[in-house]
C-alpha cells in the first residue's frame, strides 16, 4: 500500500502489540502525529495543496 502511495507510512507497535501496551502506543502515535504536523507546517498552503493533489492523482497508478 505504501508503494501505491495509498498510505504515508506505518506506525510501529510496541512489543506484544498495541492492545498490550496502550500507553506506549499512545506515545508512539503522538510522536508520529507531531512529527508529521511539523513537516506539514513547514510547507506553504500551496505546497500542501499541490502535494495532496499529486498524491491522489497517483493513487492506483502502477509505475514499472
Amino acid at each position: 500500500m505504501k508503494t501505491a502511495r495509498l498510505i504515508d507510512g506505518i506506525v510501529d507497535e510496541p512489543l506484544g502489540g498495541a492492545h498490550n501496551d496502550h500507553v506506549a502506543m499512545a506515545h508512539q502515535l503522538k510522536t508520529v502525529i507531531l512529527d508529521t504536523l511539523a513537516e506539514l507546517n513547514a510547507l506553504t498552503p500551496e505546497e500542501r495543496i499541490n502535494q495532496r493533489i499529486e498524491k491522489f492523482c497517483d493513487m492506483g497508478v502502477v509505475l514499472e
